[in-house]
């Protein structure tokens, strides 16, 4: 192959990429603004119609532990394509959706399949594209994953308010036959397994457990950490998810290939990157929050606050991934890492006075830290996985991100929700502003935390600078029966 068809070969592996994991990622993020309007049209209560965004979410969670099977079953340019169009049907049925109850059933499905889209992507990354040219690659593939919430909020409120809400998901129609054209066209196909068995029930205990942990962590907030019902929900998901890893540890077909915790730097990079996603959802939980319930601003305002951050994030995604091979993951990850725990912290000093500028300037440079630190982490992990084995790394990242993102929301609602309570007890009665006072007080509490969250990622940066050492597959292969 010449150098220019290499290069053409990248750039259609790149785009067919692209367009799956960008409508993947907005539809998490365009729902959001139109939540009164879904209220409206269907007369139903918020509390039912957030199970669109948790019922989505659980999904996406749901299914994670299983990509790396169905990948090395029928291979993943497969399972990508069979993604996309299953994520296009189900966006074509949620727009006719004609209940709630429907538009949640099919807000589920939709969600099993963007599941599966993301690490599949990443895999394909992995195991397709030259390593000299992985890191720009991911880099292209961080841009499609930060493009979307970028837009999304303010592309949503947007369409909502001159299309309906039905626009927000025929708008994927046509992104996803492009994204399942281009798959079928440019992504090679390959196969790195065959003659793989289904655990049946390692995949119905990994189901079972993920889905109560994800709903406990998601609805705690909601009924209580101390109910009845949150605790023996937590119980059951920890027992049968540990009865899943001891299954799958002496399995000699494991459904999801937990080994690949044997590689120092993919852990210590996996840790590093739950870190990040719990700040990177503290932020994008607690700004709208602020904005809404204190500077009451719109939704489409808050969008277009947040937007210049997104972009910026984007935009350094793309260069990081032009520096990646010349920098190292090393000093990208320490100055994105001390960068965001500067700006967490001078977010924690938003009060009632708080001008747009302070709020979009800190946002963006707590955005840069983000994209800074987040492309380099996961490809120093991803690149100590042998290829055979990215599959399995890649969904094993996905799982524990979406457990990351669920768990961390909860407990910044929660500690959100009581540091209100206990700030307005110490107010003095018919204060002015109090509420706003008490809430504000609460937001600055909850990024104290955040920053010193992103403060304890700090020392696991400094054991990815030890010189990787090359694992064998043997290390990882499963016991033979």
């Amino acid at each position: 192959m010449t150098h220019a068809e290499e290069q053409s070969s990248f750039w259609n592996i790149i785009i067919a990429v692209f367009f799956g994991n960008f409508m993947a990622v907005l539809s998490t993020t365009t729902i959001n603004v139109a939540l009164p309007v879904f209220m409206t049209d269907f007369h139903a209560e918020l509390n039912t119609v957030q199970w669109m965004m948790s019922g989505f979410m659980l999904a996406t969670g749901v299914i994670a532990p299983i990509i790396g099977f169905m990948g090395d079953k029928i291979s993943y340019k497969r399972l990508y394509v069979y993604a996309m169009l299953g994520f296009t049907i189900t966006s074509g049925l949620c727009a006719l959706a004609w209940s709630m109850q429907s538009l949640i059933v099919f807000r589920v499905l939709q969600g099993l399949f963007s599941g599966i889209i993301m690490p599949t992507t990443m895999t394909i990354i992995y195991q397709v594209i030259r390593k000299e040219k992985q890191a720009l690659a991911i880099g292209m593939w961080s841009v499609s994953a930060m493009l979307a919430p970028a837009f999304g909020p303010t592309l949503g409120g947007w369409l909502t308010e001159y299309f309906g809400w039905k626009s927000l998901f025929l708008m994927n129609l046509p992104i996803g036959i492009l994204a399942v054209i281009f798959a079928q066209r440019f992504i090679p196909y390959y196969r790195l397994s065959r003659g793989i068995k289904l655990d049946v029930i390692g995949f119905i205990a990994v189901i079972a457990g993920t889905s109560s942990l994800l709903l406990t962590f998601s609805e705690g907030h909601n009924w209580g950490w101390t109910s009845w019902k949150t605790i023996a929900l937590f119980i059951a998901g920890v027992a049968i998810v540990t009865y899943f890893i001891i299954r799958t540890l002496h399995s000699s077909a494991p459904l999801l290939n937990l080994r690949v915790f044997k590689i120092p730097r993919f852990t210590y990079s996996l840790i590093i990157n739950c870190i990040i996603t719990i700040s990177l959802y503290a932020g994008t939980f607690l700004v709208p929050i602020y904005m809404q319930n204190i500077q009451h601003v719109s939704s489409l305002d808050t969008g277009l606050i947040m937007l210049p951050g997104t972009i910026a994030m984007a935009f350094f995604s793309f260069m990081v991934g032009k520096i990646y091979d010349k920098v190292g993951p090393f000093r990208l990850i320490l100055a994105g890492v001390i960068i965001m725990a500067l700006a967490t912290w001078e977010l924690s000093r938003l009060d009632l006075a708080s001008g747009t500028f302070f709020i979009a300037s800190w946002l963006a440079i707590r955005y840069v830290g983000i994209s800074l630190s987040n492309m380099p982490v996961t490809n120093a992990g991803m690149t100590a996985v042998p290829g055979t084995f990215s599959g399995h790394a890649s969904a094993v990242t996905n799982w524990i991100r979406q457990g990351t993102a669920a768990l961390s929301v909860s407990i910044f609602s929660s500690i959100l929700s009581a540091r209100t309570i206990a700030h307005l007890k110490d107010m003095k009665p018919g204060a002015p502003d109090a509420q706003s006072l008490a809430l504000s007080k609460s937001v600055q509490e909850v990024f104290i935390i955040g920053t010193a969250l992103v403060v304890l990622a700090i020392p696991f940066t400094f054991l990815l600078r030890k010189k990787h050492k090359e694992v064998s597959e043997e290390l990882l292969a499963a016991p033979q029966a």
